[in-house]
């Protein structure tokens, strides 16, 4: 034991200039070096070169392939939501469909009770009838008017003109008469004259009494010849008279036909009134009858039914009875970050994937809106403050699906959906 001591000790301090001992040679040599794992693994270095090439080229090319699109959670289908009312008060007698039962356009939804506005059609069609009989009689009577007045004008123009012409004559007449009574008083003042001479003949007995009866019975029928013309010329005029008398008659006449073309207007006046009172009963007709029509409320498109109503009810013109939701025609809005919207336009190729069914559905973008979600909302922020933070908007862009992809209508008004805009693809 001690010896072996020794000789372990030995190496540690040598005396110097003292050769080695048989016992330092014999010692075992320093153990090896530890080799790396480079050394171990001569080829490691080579796959970790490729490795990393791998590397840059995978992230190289995933970078360009994310660039290649822009893609949002916030999405949810869109579409039109009809809200079906009534346009007229009543009752509701029929309600033929159900909630989420697809129906087509024109289908008959609901049946508002008829009775009422059936009865206003007879009415107002009664009422049309009368005012078109009324209206059919004044227009005969326009013709009648105008035939009557016109013979009515020139009976009045032959009576004036013969009253003209009768005091014409009736004046020729009186003219006469006056002439012929001159003459007669002429004669009878010369036979009075002749009287009182053969009265004196007659006394002196110078003539014969048969002589004087003669001057006598001349003087007394000059004297009635006299009494004769003055009626006569009385006659002739009060006929002068009664002539004056039939013209101012005759000029009353007419004027009084002369008002002819006046009521000939007046009567066509009335018939133009009568024409539009049957215009007007015509229209009251048509709204009884748009008014009926409105009891039956039809679908206005294809779509899916959410109804408001149920039998029984009384309902007002604006009342919301039914919902119904076109599946034929939805798109999908997607909010985007505006800074998601550099390279987005119009017609680019979209993939929507949705999360009913994962299934992937091709669109394309159609619009962009003109303001953010945030200012169309209902209190949209007010950044004109003190304390403002500058947050990321989103925009929102609606995205239409290519024809037939919703065939099945699977799709519906605000499920989520996942869209991706490739930025490189445009239509």
């Amino acid at each position: 034991m001690a010896q072996t001591a020794d000789v372990e000790a030995a190496p540690k301090s040598p005396a110097p200039n003292q050769p080695p001992s048989e016992t330092h040679s014999a010692a075992a040599p320093p153990p090896p070096r530890a080799q790396s794992f480079f050394e171990q693994r001569p080829h490691a270095k080579t796959f970790l070169i490729i490795a990393f090439l791998v590397l840059v080229v995978g992230g190289v090319a995933l970078w360009f392939y994310f660039s290649t699109y822009e893609s949002t959670d916030d999405a949810q289908v869109d579409g039109h939501v009809m809200p079906i009312s009534a346009r007229i008060t009543g009752y509701v007698s029929q309600v033929n469909v159900n909630d989420n039962q697809q129906v087509k356009a024109g289908d008959v939804l609901i049946e508002i009770d008829p009775r009422d506005y059936q009865v206003a059609v007879d009415q107002a069609r009664a009422s049309l009838e009368d005012a078109e009989s009324s209206a059919r009689a004044l227009n005969i009577n326009v013709p009648i008017t105008s035939v009557n007045t016109t013979s009515q004008t020139s009976t009045a123009q032959a009576g004036v003109e013969n009253a003209r012409a009768g005091i014409s004559g009736s004046q020729q007449q009186a003219d006469a008469a006056t002439a012929e009574l001159a003459e007669a008083q002429a004669n009878n003042v010369k036979a009075q004259n002749d009287l009182v001479r053969y009265k004196q003949l007659v006394d002196k007995q110078e003539i014969s009494q048969q002589q004087f009866d003669q001057v006598v019975a001349d003087a007394k029928a000059k004297e009635a010849s006299v009494a004769a013309a003055q009626a006569t010329v009385a006659a002739a005029d009060e006929a002068v008279t009664q002539a004056r008398s039939k013209l101012v008659q005759a000029d009353a006449d007419l004027q009084n036909a002369q008002t002819g073309p006046r009521q000939v207007l007046s009567s066509r006046a009335r018939a133009l009134a009568a024409e539009a009172t049957v215009q007007e009963k015509q229209a009251a007709l048509d709204q009884a009858e748009l008014n009926l029509s409105y009891t039956k409320i039809v679908a206005p498109m294809n779509g899916i039914v959410t109804k408001s109503v149920e039998v029984g009810m009384n309902v007002q013109p604006g009342q919301q009875l039914l919902t119904v939701i076109p599946l034929d025609d939805v798109w999908v809005t997607a909010n985007f970050k505006e800074t998601q919207l550099r390279k987005m336009r119009p017609g680019q190729e979209v993939k929507i994937t949705a999360d009913a069914n994962g299934r992937e559905y091709r669109g394309h973008v159609d619009s962009i809106a003109g303001s953010s979600g945030a200012r169309l909302s209902l209190l949209p922020p007010e950044n004109a403050t003190g304390n403002y933070v500058k947050v990321v908007q989103r925009v929102p862009v609606k995205i239409v699906l290519d024809p037939g992809e919703n065939q099945d209508h699977y799709l519906r008004i605000g499920m989520s959906v996942e869209p991706k805009v490739y930025l490189d693809r445009s239509r």
